[in-house]
């Protein structure tokens, strides 16, 4: 997957350092979410008081949304310790093995990317979130020999942007399942205007809003726009965020008002333009922005379809007439009595 600078959803491992500074510690800090917050509020709240280790929590959705954040605030609110792995990073039972022997009671696993996580350390992880016990194999063939460890009561939070790859067991041991929506125009001001205190950087209420309507309904697209904004600002300004230079700056960065960038213009550009609305295969149309299929489908396409500027149809690709609108291009049959193509 390419990298899509100021409006990629995926952070690098140097911004996640950023990141850190401005995440929430608290639950009652966490906004835009609060159907999530209320219902994880009680689960945490109900084992306080049971003194017990909370459910197992399963977050899911687009990336960018707050579920590293989650678990970071799940562990703060207990009072336990954090453990963070990923799914890749764990490629044979015994690397989950590892990790789970060495967490202390009550301790937090966060286990992102939870769907890519090799089959036997699924297997293995079954039993671990259900009995708190691994059996180690020890040995090969006829003589091995499987070894029951006990291992202290812990939470698993685990992360998935693809809730549909994990399978139906996986699923079913997890007490909490918690589905993050992408966040509206005023929770993100409130995000902006935080990390604005926390970075000092002096921003206006109208450039707050101007960078949040243009961040995708994503925090971290926020977070990340505003640092570049600050940049702008302090170079080629007095240091202040006003209106003019959050615009000014997003301009120079190719993200307009709608959170569109260099790649999503393109894409819209190749089918309304090139192919005339479509329907129009993924390949071709990767091919004719010069992207690989996989990007095109997973990162530009899902935010062009949620403004309804493109739809997936079983023939392919298909632009809708609000795609040609913000084009500024006519629509396929409009004045002419040729039905559209997405009739």
């Amino acid at each position: 997957m390419t990298d899509r600078g100021a409006i990629d959803p995926y952070a690098s491992p140097e911004e996640s350092a950023v990141e850190a500074a401005l995440r929430p510690a608290r639950l009652a800090d966490f906004e835009g979410q609060p159907r999530v917050s209320a219902q994880l509020g009680l689960v945490l709240a109900a084992a306080r008081q049971r003194g017990t280790t909370p459910d197992h929590v399963l977050l899911s959705g687009p990336p960018g949304l707050g579920k590293t954040t989650l678990a970071m605030i799940i562990a703060a609110e207990m009072g336990v310790p954090l453990r963070i792995s990923s799914g890749p990073a764990i490629q044979h039972a015994g690397d989950l093995a590892a990790i789970l022997s060495g967490l202390v009671a009550g301790e937090v696993f966060f286990l992102d990317e939870i769907h890519r996580m090799s089959k036997p350390a699924e297997e293995m992880l079954y039993l671990a979130m259900e009995d708190y016990r691994v059996d180690v194999v020890v040995g090969k063939g006829p003589g091995a020999t499987a070894i029951p460890i006990e291992i202290p009561h812990f939470t698993l939070v685990g992360a998935t942007t693809r809730a549909g790859l994990l399978p139906g067991p996986l699923r079913d041991r997890f007490g909490m399942t918690a589905q993050l929506e992408y966040y509206g125009p005023t929770a993100l001001e409130h995000i902006v205007q935080r990390s604005a205190r926390v970075l000092d950087v002096p921003v206006e209420a109208d450039a707050g809003a101007e960078i949040a309507r243009r961040s995708r309904g994503t925090p971290r697209i926020a977070n990340r726009l505003l640092r570049r904004v600050r940049d702008y600002a302090q170079v080629h300004g007095d240091g202040i965020v006003d209106r003019g230079t959050a615009r000014a700056a997003l301009d120079l960065y190719e993200v307009d008002e709608l959170g569109l960038d260099r790649l999503d213009r393109g894409v819209l550009s190749a089918l309304c333009e090139r192919f005339g609305g479509g329907p129009v295969g993924l390949s071709t149309l990767a091919i004719a922005v010069a992207e690989e299929p996989d990007t095109v489908e997973e990162v530009a396409e899902p935010f062009l379809v949620r403004l309804g500027f493109m739809m997936r149809t079983p023939r392919g690709r298909v632009a809708t007439p609000a795609a040609f609108a913000h084009l500024g291009l006519s629509a396929p049959g409009e004045g002419n009595g040729v039905p559209a193509l997405w009739d």
